[in-house]
């Protein structure tokens, strides 16, 4: 008796299975080091940010609706949100009243120091929840990176950002965008435009001023090509985020070859001239917009860290 032939085609009850083909990151994945140092600084991290108290010096700037922080390196912007009850209790102390309704209106990573805005209401949180959302805040960041010294004063970059397979964020082709990503979320557009200001301490701090784009921009459809064996220079930029992914400024640092000093999530150098760095080196300086309830243009700058003045 012969054995019943295997059919060569498919009903609509017995539709192939198809294979998903997902976007391939073009940044590599987390360095193997990178866990057992983030897992100690994050550590280190809960400890500073339990004892954690704003002091004056940490105000830039403070009205009946908004308090400005200069938040330091290595504490968790939760900490800082919760330190302000006490710190506006101790400005008003002798008086009586409420404690406002208190919102981080920005977020900054662990390490990164720099101005974050609390609001004081349900209602201002919203309004600037949404100048957020539709890209109507400009930020200016600062951040010292290793790496060969590059040939451009200005560039712009623009490419996909999204999780890879493993959960970690990754950089996409700009030809991504829109593409799903395991899991289901989608890859997003990411563009960020640097100012070199110094290599090996060698340049111009200059002051904030408006960026001017050019032509040297690159559309990232490939991985980079980086010389391994190249002289490694400290090198200070400023950067305009043009829109706001996580660790967008870290990921674009380190496909241009100049990971940021201290980011081993990013292949940044975790030691270096015989020192050895807790955190990443990257500063928030700026942040510019309308009031949410007066409508006037304001623009709040923290003072550069130490680092950035060496």
């Amino acid at each position: 008796m012969t054995s019943p032939s295997v059919p060569t085609s498919h009903t609509s009850q017995n539709a192939p299975l198809t294979v998903q083909n997902y976007p391939t990151p073009l940044s590599p994945p987390l360095p193997p080091i990178s866990k057992q140092i983030e897992l100690a600084r994050a550590m280190a991290a809960s400890s500073r940010s339990s004892l954690f108290a704003l002091s004056i010096s940490d105000i830039l700037y403070e009205d009946q609706w908004l308090i400005v922080v200069n938040k330091p390196q290595g504490v968790y912007c939760e900490a800082v949100l919760e330190s302000v009850p006490r710190f506006l209790a101790d400005l008003s102390e002798g008086t009586k009243g409420t404690l406002p309704e208190l919102h981080l209106a920005n977020r900054l990573d662990r390490d990164t120091s720099g101005v974050t805005v609390i609001t004081k209401s349900h209602k201002v949180a919203s309004k600037l929840v949404k100048a957020f959302t539709d890209h109507k805040v400009k930020k200016t960041y600062i951040a010292l990176c290793v790496g060969s010294a590059p040939k451009w004063e200005k560039i712009t970059i623009k490419s996909g950002h999204g999780r890879s397979k493993f959960g970690a964020w990754r950089v996409y082709a700009a030809s991504d965008v829109g593409q799903t990503l395991p899991g289901g979320s989608i890859v997003r557009d990411m563009e960020t435009s640097f100012e070199l200001l110094s290599v090996n301490g060698q340049g111009n701090f200059n002051e904030l001023s408006e960026f001017e784009k050019d032509e040297n921009i690159i559309v990232v459809e490939e991985k980079a090509v980086k010389d391994a064996d190249g002289k490694k220079d400290e090198i200070l930029v400023r950067a305009f985020p043009q829109s706001g992914r996580t660790h967008q400024i870290r990921l674009h640092c380190q496909y241009l070859g100049i990971s940021i000093r201290g980011d081993v999530k990013y292949e940044g150098v975790y030691e270096w001239n015989e020192k050895i760095y807790d955190g990443h080196e990257l500063h928030a300086e700026s942040l510019s917009f309308e009031h949410p309830i007066t409508g006037l243009p304001v623009k709040f700058c923290a003072p550069p860290p130490s680092w950035a003045k060496e």
